[in-house]
Order: structure tokens, then C-alpha cells, then sequence
């Protein structure tokens, strides 16, 4: 089913659009390839959009797919925050910066 060696990874449920989700794999924080796959392979608590969840692999097969909803929700606080942070105004140059 994949191209990944065995072992443990995280995934990210990039989208899922007409029954295809978009998956996109990582192992220590780097980027190792990405799948489109049957939608119903994942746990169904996982089945959206920026879904985490840990992967192992053996044999070059998905065996277990674990939803972690800790984390997805830690990530989507964290991105909110980013935005939240990049979408306000610089202040003026004459303006107080202690606010």
C-alpha cells in the first residue's frame, strides 16, 4: 500500500474530497511522502481535515491507524494563533507598542 519503510510515523489528513482522503506522512518531523487513499482505511474519528494520527507500518502496509485528537487540536490552536498574530496591524511608528 505504501512506499514507507516500517516503522511508526505521523499523519496529516490533508483533505478528503469524493471518498479520497490526501495524507501526508512524517517521522521525526520530516516530510516522507504522501498518499491518496480510500477515506474509509482511516479511523473513523480521523476522517477530516486535518486529522492526526499515528501510523505504523509493516511490510510496506498500513497495520494500525491511532486518531490523536490531542494533538490535532494542539495543531489547530497553534495555527489559529499564527494567523491570529500575522493578520494584525503593524503599529504606526508614533503609536505606543506596549499594548
Amino acid at each position: 500500500m505504501t512506499d514507507l519503510e516500517d516503522g511508526t510515523y505521523t499523519a496529516v489528513v490533508d483533505s478528503i474530497e469524493d471518498g479520497l482522503a490526501t495524507v501526508f506522512f512524517e517521522r521525526d518531523s520530516e516530510d516522507v511522502g504522501s498518499q491518496v487513499l480510500d477515506a474509509t482505511a482511516l479511523p473513523e474519528a480521523g476522517r477530516h481535515a486535518d486529522a492526526i494520527l499515528s501510523v505504523t507500518v509493516t511490510d510496506g502496509d498500513v497495520v494500525e491507524w491511532e486518531y490523536d485528537e490531542e494533538r490535532a487540536e494542539e495543531r489547530k490552536t497553534a495555527a489559529q494563533s499564527r494567523f491570529d498574530r500575522l493578520s494584525r496591524r503593524p503599529p504606526k511608528k508614533d503609536e505606543n507598542t506596549d499594548r
